[in-house]
């Protein structure tokens, strides 16, 4: 028998349950892409209805009603008016949450009045049991005119039942009601009717949001005309008709409220989450309560990371090794080690941090937190451009800065997203911890102010905040030069706390990991081999000659082939093309106190921050087994041609405000392009984080020298 697939659209209010719900139909049977053109989440997944009958579902992005305000609500308009080319909808599961459930009725009622096969998925009534509210079933079902199935996804009840009305609405079983919900007609009949000669598929609601959105609608010219001069002709007045419109619905909704919906007077016994937000939500104790919060977030995705990015960098070390033992060596064993396997590790030692930090921020979000975070930051944040939701994604930088930027996507307005993605990078990462660590090393002392506090303590603070405030200065600025006309709102709804959802946090946290590895991954390995052709070769016969040296002085009786072979590496990378490039690069850096040698390690270090201590390592010819101490005493007693240290507290100083500010990071840049969908604001991104570290860098070490 011939296996059918059927296509359903889930759809709801924000917090209404439509998560749960996708996850718990679908399993780990899902795919997170992007819809055509907008960097909108695309989940789709699989369920089995019945025996060789399947189902793609689409979670469309929430919606509180049809008439769309942000970019992620016009995903899920276009889709319920027949406008996306990609999706056509066999059946819409609304998801309707039964604590709210006058305000979620809004939506409903628009759907049912397009007369597309609908399905009410009845969620949170035991929520709705807790408020005192008790909801007619069969009643509610019977107003409406489309089946209503009662779900609790968490606890996978009425999932069944669920599936078995989607297959019959699917087979016509189920048909939309011949009345509409409302008069739709009485606002502007003779336009309708007009119209409807074009479009005589349509409801009359739907040939409503025809003439008030059509400009947004794939129509040809022509037909684009013919709407407008319809719209003229009869004096059709858009924002009148949608304010009766939903006046009208509400006074609809009110009747079958008071028909199918029992809900207690109002001085009904305050709920848990009404007592937790007074506490949650204080002005002072608010505020220290969230810090804490975003802190251990913070510092438990550097100490859970830690360890399996510690092994994973172990195991490719084993990997290199073992392959290094039995590969001949030539250039493609030299290829495979140095650049495949190397930009394979710089892919995956980020996966954990990424899966702890979006596992965690679901974990946020499914207990009702993330929304208090985004309220309470909301009037610093919206002081320099940003809103309440940019704080997750710019403390989320600390650790790492891809993940950061990917959180950013739930900021609906696009000004203010593209703002969080543009600083977020400003924040400390984790990978600037190993450069800050050996610089403060070098050129702080080791010793505590009024006895308790260590000055090298509190420099690598100063770094943090330096970042952090800079961050702020730059939203501000740059608000006034991004010229996205897009009018902010910050509508937040506070969801109740509800226990989290462990699967739903396992699922996340495969999805974000597979984004990054697959999508951003492609780029990073083409940088990692585009910076090993640049470190390996020289112009001309360079190398062959630096080669044919060193292996003559080795083979002299009593070499030392082990410094020998050091001093070869170290001379070869200053004379392949990267070396020359740190080389040109010298007189332009010379003014912030750097070497030609901490120019080369600027420019590998571009692969990732960390790269720079390795740089330095072979630089100064110190073996992987010497640590990170003979690495400093090295770097020590490094001298320039006038006798004067390399590095003393002006230029460490300046370095580390450089690597502050730069962009040194081409898994960034990457996800930065992929979120954007253009290579225009990495490039933007690039230029002014390297102008403004140059800056701030020079001005440190004009200062201090």
């Amino acid at each position: 028998m011939k296996k059918t697939s059927l296509h359903i659209a889930l759809v709801g209010n924000p917090n209404s349950g439509k998560s749960s719900l996708f996850n718990c139909l679908t399993g780990l049977n899902q795919k997170v892409g992007n819809f055509p053109g907008v960097t909108v989440d695309k989940k789709t997944g699989t369920v089995s209805l019945a025996p060789n009958i399947d189902a793609n579902i689409i979670d469309l992005p929430g919606s509180y009603s049809l008439y769309p305000r942000r970019e992620d609500e016009w995903v899920s308009y276009r889709v319920m008016m027949g406008q996306d080319e990609t999706l056509k909808a066999d059946v819409v599961v609304a998801v309707a949450d039964a604590s709210n459930l006058k305000r979620n009725l809004l939506y409903c009622s628009q759907l049912i009045d397009l007369k597309i096969p609908v399905v009410i998925a009845l969620s949170m009534m035991d929520l709705a049991r807790s408020k005192g509210i008790k909801i007619d079933v069969a009643s509610l079902e019977r107003e409406l005119g489309v089946p209503v199935v009662v779900i609790n996804p968490r606890k996978n009840k009425g999932i069944a039942e669920l599936k078995k009305t989607i297959l019959l609405t699917s087979q016509q079983q189920y048909k939309a009601p011949l009345l509409d919900f409302i008069d739709n007609k009485a606002a502007a009949p003779e336009t309708i009717n007009e119209l409807k000669q074009h479009f005589p598929e349509l409801s009359d609601y739907a040939a409503i949001h025809y003439l008030i959105n059509h400009e947004n609608f794939s129509f040809n010219s022509a037909m684009q005309e013919s709407v407008e001069q319809i719209e003229v002709k009869n004096n059709f007045n858009p924002t009148k008709t949608q304010a009766e419109e939903i006046l009208s619905r509400f006074n609809r909704i009110k009747q079958i409220m008071q028909l199918s919906v029992d809900e207690p007077g109002p001085l009904q016994k305050k709920l848990f989450t009404e007592k937790l937000d007074n506490v949650l939500l204080h002005r002072k104790w608010g505020y220290l309560i969230m810090l804490g919060v975003l802190f251990l977030l913070f510092q438990s995705v550097f100490w859970l990371a830690q360890y399996p990015m510690e092994w994973i960098d172990l195991g490719f070390l084993k990997l290199n090794q073992g392959l290094s033992s039995f590969l001949p060596e030539n250039r493609w064993t030299d290829l495979l080690l140095n650049g495949i396997v190397a930009g394979l590790n710089g892919i995956l030692v980020f996966v954990p941090q990424i899966m702890i930090l979006f596992g965690l921020i679901t974990l946020l979000e499914d207990s009702g937190y993330m929304a208090r975070i985004s309220f309470l930051s909301d009037k610093l944040m919206r002081s320099v451009g940003l809103n309440g939701k940019s704080v997750m994604p710019m403390i989320s930088g600390f650790a790492c800065a891809v993940p950061a930027i990917m959180s950013a996507r739930n900021i609906e307005n696009k000004k203010e997203r593209l703002l969080t993605i543009l600083i977020t990078p400003l924040m400390s990462c984790s990978a600037r911890l190993p450069v800050y660590t050996i610089l403060i090393g070098l050129v702080i002392p080791n010793k505590n102010l009024l006895g308790f506090l260590n000055l090298q303590g509190l420099v690598m603070m100063g770094l943090y905040l330096l970042g952090l405030v800079m961050a702020l200065v730059v939203s501000y600025v740059a608000k006034w030069f991004i010229n996205i006309k897009e009018k902010s709102f910050f509508i937040l709804e506070l969801p109740t706390y509800r226990s989290p959802r462990w699967s739903n946090m396992i699922t996340t946290m495969i999805n974000k990991a597979k984004i990054f590895v697959f999508d951003a991954g492609k780029i990073i390995m083409i940088i990692s081999l585009i910076l090993w052709g640049l470190s390996s070769f020289g112009p001309g016969n360079t190398m062959q000659k630096i080669t044919t040296q060193y292996e003559q002085r080795m083979a002299a009786p009593g070499a030392d082939t082990v410094l020998l072979s050091r001093e070869m590496q170290t001379e070869k990378l200053e004379h392949s093309y990267a070396g020359i490039m740190g080389k040109a690069i010298e007189p332009a850096i010379a003014p912030l106190g750097f070497d030609w040698k901490i120019g080369i390690a600027l420019i590998t270090s571009f692969a990732a921050r960390e790269v720079f201590v390795g740089t330095m390592a072979t630089l100064y010819s110190v073996g992987d087994g010497d640590e990170d101490l003979m690495l400093k005493e090295k770097m020590k007693e490094a001298k320039r041609p006038d006798g004067s240290p390399v590095f003393n507290l002006a230029s460490g100083l300046s370095l580390m405000v450089f690597y502050v500010f730069a962009m040194q990071c081409m898994s960034t840049l990457a996800v930065v392009k992929r979120e954007t969908k253009t290579w225009k604001w990495p490039i933007i991104q690039l230029l002014y984080m390297t102008g403004l570290a140059y800056l701030m860098s020079w001005i440190f070490y004009q200062f201090l020298k």
